[in-house]
C-alpha cells in the first residue's frame, strides 16, 4: 500500500491521462512510508487534514487545505520514528507548500 502526490496547476481531470496537463510535479518514491505515516491519523480517527487523506482511495485537496495540513506535519514529524517516514513528510511539506502559494492548484493522494 502506498500513496502517490501529485501537484496540479488546477483540480486534476479524473481520467488519469487528462490529468497530466496540469500535472507540475509528483511524489512517487517515499509512497508506502507516507502510507505508513499518515495511516495511524486515519485509523485512530485524529482531527486535521491529513487524517482525512484516505490510504486506500483519492483525496484531493486544495491551497488552502495545503496550508492548513502544512501546519500539521511538525507535530506528525515528532511522532514517526522511522527515518524513512520523516523522509516521506518532509517531501510531502514541500509538495504542500508549494501548492498553499500556488493559487488555484490541488494535490491529488493516490491512495492503493
Amino acid at each position: 500500500m502506498g500513496i502517490e502526490v501529485e501537484l496540479h496547476s488546477m483540480r486534476p481531470a479524473r481520467d488519469w491521462h487528462a490529468s497530466r496537463a496540469t500535472l507540475l510535479r509528483g511524489s512517487y518514491d517515499l509512497g508506502n512510508a507516507l502510507a505508513d505515516a499518515l495511516g495511524s491519523l486515519h485509523l485512530l480517527g485524529a482531527p486535521g487534514r491529513l487524517a482525512a487523506i484516505d490510504p486506500y482511495r483519492d483525496t484531493v485537496m486544495n491551497e488552502q487545505e495545503a496550508a492548513v495540513a502544512l501546519g500539521e506535519i511538525p507535530d506528525l514529524r515528532k511522532r514517526c520514528g522511522d527515518e524513512r517516514r520523516r523522509a516521506a513528510l518532509d517531501e510531502l511539506a514541500l509538495l504542500l507548500e508549494a501548492c498553499a502559494a500556488t493559487p488555484g492548484s490541488h494535490l491529488w493522494f493516490q491512495g492503493d
